[in-house]
């Protein structure tokens, strides 16, 4: 079974349902008390429902969406999903998130983080659909990757927000916790997945050529 040869995806998958089942479900109960940001601004509740429904949408596609086994035994499956990820996922839960980080209750360095990582997030998917329709393959799977970082930066950012939570709980002052631990998460949340995920991309040619060079060294 060739699929078992990519161990990650098992986890992986476990890990995006377990999230959004976690997160997703007081967003759909129409409660503007359940969400766990609040603000006074009117259409933040609706703009975040939306937000939110439609991120779960994009984190859960998007892993079937990098399985290579289900990307080459289902290709016309693998298109579909795509267009239900960019048009159903990223492309609304993107524009929506540029609002709503815009008038995020936490500060303007949480601000400035939310209101960065939507125009990337937009851009990076849009580049790898594009590629994708030019038959660009090659450029379609680097765009995706970068576009898969951000995706599924949210459950990185709430990672650390635990962390930073732990860390700074007995040294910054009750009222400034909130905005500090987010300032902090809402940047370190996307910026070192989209580290990790650039760095991937430039180190396996590498070990590719590596390899290559090796095979050559062997005495035949």
């Amino acid at each position: 079974m060739t699929w078992l040869r990519k161990p990650w995806v098992g986890p992986l998958a476990f890990v995006v349902v377990a999230f959004v089942a976690f997160s997703l479900p007081p967003y759909l109960t129409g409660d503007r008390l359940q969400a766990r940001v609040q603000s006074d601004w009117g259409p933040h509740y609706p703009l975040l429902v939306m937000h939110v429904v439609c991120a779960s949408v994009a984190i859960l596609t998007c892993v079937v969406q990098i399985w290579p086994w289900f990307r080459s035994r289902f290709p016309a499956w693998h298109r579909r999903i795509g267009r239900v990820y960019v048009f159903a996922g990223v492309l609304p839960a993107g524009l929506s998130g540029l609002v709503i980080g815009w008038m995020t209750p936490f500060g303007p360095v949480a601000q400035v983080s939310s209101v960065l990582l939507a125009p990337l997030w937009l851009t990076f998917t849009w580049l790898a659909w594009r590629a994708a329709r030019r038959r660009q393959f090659r450029d379609h799977r680097k765009w995706m990757i970068r576009s898969f970082a951000l995706t599924v930066s949210i459950i990185t950012n709430r990672i650390w927000g635990v962390v930073m939570f732990l860390l700074l709980a007995d040294r910054v002052p009750e009222a400034e916790l909130p905005n500090t631990v987010a300032g902090i998460t809402t940047w370190v949340g996307w910026t070192i997945p989209l580290l990790i995920s650039q760095w991937w991309l430039e180190r396996k040619p590498a070990r590719r050529q590596a390899a290559v060079e090796q095979r050559e060294s062997v005495p035949v």
